[in-house]
């Protein structure tokens, strides 16, 4: 493919600005590892109940956007609990994600078996087939029971396709729980 050129007589049409759009060209390092051009955002965490102790049916929903012009699809996503809060055990066979958010779900997404790993707890969501750039993702898992009283906070980091792919994290889901209706 030819290297696209621009001259500035090439940038007014009529007198007005044209705008040439190119497609992002994801990044890959010298040592191979693969990067987002444009990170995917974190939107927002929340749950169903947010009563402590509870164990009733419950979920979690971790909401991300990835930008159209990712350059990458989205080939995974782990959410880690910060390592200072007391473990929440999730039904990882129950786990689902779909196109859109909680309130606005459309079709649910292809997700190979959620893993968690037994040290870190870190959960490990995997897209078959990855995400296309320009969609919004809901990821929600369904813990067993609700922790103790406090604010929780789950790291969320996105991997674009390709191996080895670099992780970008998103930054924080922050769930909080009481005592109190």
């Amino acid at each position: 493919m030819k290297p696209h050129r621009l001259s500035l007589a090439g940038l007014f049409a009529v007198g007005s600005l044209v705008t040439m759009q190119f497609p992002a060209q994801s990044i890959q390092s010298a040592d191979g590892k693969v990067y987002f051009a444009h990170p995917p955002r974190l939107l927002n965490a929340r749950t169903s109940n947010n009563i402590s102790k509870i164990c009733i049916p419950i979920n979690y929903d971790f909401s991300l956007t990835l930008p159209n012009d990712a350059g990458e699809p989205l080939g995974k996503v782990v959410i880690t609990p910060d390592d200072s809060i007391s473990p929440v055990r999730f039904d990882l066979e129950e786990t689902v994600a779909f196109e859109g958010t909680g309130d606005r779900k459309e079709n649910q997404l292809g997700i190979d078996p959620v893993t968690a790993d037994p040290k870190t707890q870190a959960i490990t969501v995997v897209f078959n087939p990855p995400v296309a750039p320009g969609k919004t993702v809901m990821i929600r898992l369904f813990p067993r029971c609700n922790p103790d009283s406090g604010v929780y906070l789950y790291g969320v980091t996105a991997f674009p396709v390709g191996e080895p792919a670099h992780g970008q994290f998103l930054g924080y889901g922050r769930l909080t729980f009481s005592e109190f209706w």
